[in-house]
Parts: structure tokens; sequence; C-alpha cells
């Protein structure tokens, strides 16, 4: 009974040893390299199959500073004006949400996640609301703020969020949606396509609704107030 206690002991402290040891690497491998494809690229691409739709995959990596400068502004302004204070967790958002959720209770609940944390998601994880899944989450946001910049997170994210059915990243949706690239996104356009990512597959920037051009004025309004988005200012 010892020797089999025993065993356990050595392949649970090896088991934890290989986690912490492959994500650490893989961390610190994708500071460097492009990140080519997500799980979430791959689920969709079976669930189109499932479904016997046409598999639709359109992905382009494209470094930073080829994307328009004005993107990055617009994301911020729509999902998180705080991503140059935060160090992956918004806790004045987070607390706002919890009192929102709390007022208006049986309707659809208001989050928080950061770019940080949807950038963590999108490379490392796969969707879901799990208690296991919010965890690895957190783990990995918390991985890529201690060892990428803020511009290497802004980076990784434009180019790997979903931006439409099977566009993945800013080169895609400017190809596949304006007919340009990346880097020749108009301010509106940029801000369009931020307008999008609560749900990219439902709002479309190729052909957007009342709604959506609504959203897309109120987040032109609030980029004015973004500050901080060049280089010597990001950490």
């Amino acid at each position: 009974m010892t020797y089999i206690l025993k065993r356990i002991r050595r392949t649970i402290r090896w088991m934890v040893v290989a986690f912490f040891g492959s994500t650490i690497l893989s961390v610190v491998a994708l500071r460097f390299l492009p990140v080519w494809f997500t799980p979430l690229m791959f689920i969709r691409v079976v669930q189109q199959v499932a479904d016997g739709r046409q598999v639709r995959l359109y992905h382009r990596w494209m470094p930073i500073d080829k994307i328009s400068p004005d993107l990055p502004v617009a994301v911020m302004a729509s999902e998180d004006g705080r991503f140059l204070e935060h160090h992956g967790f918004d806790f004045q958002a987070i607390e706002h949400a919890a009192r929102q959720n709390i007022k208006n209770e049986g309707r659809r609940r208001l989050g928080a996640s950061t770019i940080s944390q949807q950038t963590a998601k999108n490379v490392f994880l796969w969707p879901g609301r799990t208690w296991l899944r919010k965890g690895l989450e957190a783990y990995f946001t918390v991985l890529i703020e201690l060892m990428w910049s803020k511009e290497r997170i802004m980076e990784v994210y434009l180019n790997s969020i979903e931006m439409g059915e099977g566009i993945y990243g800013a080169e895609a949706v400017a190809e596949h949606h304006f007919g340009c690239h990346a880097g020749e996104l108009t301010r509106s356009q940029c801000a369009l396509i931020a307008a999008t990512l609560p749900n990219p597959r439902r709002y479309s920037s190729a052909d957007p609704s009342a709604y959506m051009r609504k959203r897309q004025k109120r987040i032109l309004r609030e980029m004015k107030y973004v500050k901080g988005w060049k280089k010597e200012n990001i950490y």
C-alpha cells in the first residue's frame, strides 16, 4: 500500500511539473513567435464540418506596426479602456459588472473580461464558462502579463480575435470586409470592427445594422479619450 501511495504521489508530482513547465515554455515561445492557429479556429472548423457547411478559415499574421494604429485604440475604447493601466484584471470593471448583474438579475449578464484575459483564452484555451476554464484563463493571464509587453499582448490579440464567420485577426477582416490591408484601415472602419467584438458571429462589420452604426459612433467618441498608445508608453 505504501509503495502504491508513493507511486501516486510521484506521478502527481511529475504531472504538476509537466503542466507548469509546458505552459511556461509555451508562453515564453509565443512571446517571439507568430500565433498561426488557436484552439478556437480548430473548434470552429469542426463545427462547420459537423454542420455540413463550407469550411471558412481566414487568418494571416500581421505585425503590430503593419496594423492601423487606430485599431488598438478602438478595441481599448470598446473592450478595455484601462488596458494600459491594469495588470491583466480590471478590478474596477469587475466590481461594476458584479453590481450591475445583481441589479439586473435575470437579464443578460455583464462581463468584465480584459484584453489580456481574452488573449489568454483565445490563444491557449477553449470557449466555455466552467470554473476550470476560468481558473486556467486567470493563470495564463498572469503569465502573459509577466512575460509579454502590453504591445505584444495587443499584437497577439489583434491577430487571434474572431472578427466574423471564419475570419480571425486584423488582416483577414480588412481584406474580406473592406478590401484593404490592416495598415490601411480608417479610423471609422476600426471603430466598426471594434463594435462587432462582443459577438462577431452575430454582428458584421461588412454589413452593419443601425445598432452597429450606433455602437461605432459611440466608440469613435470614446477613442478621443484613450491615451498612451505610443511605443514609449507601452511597458
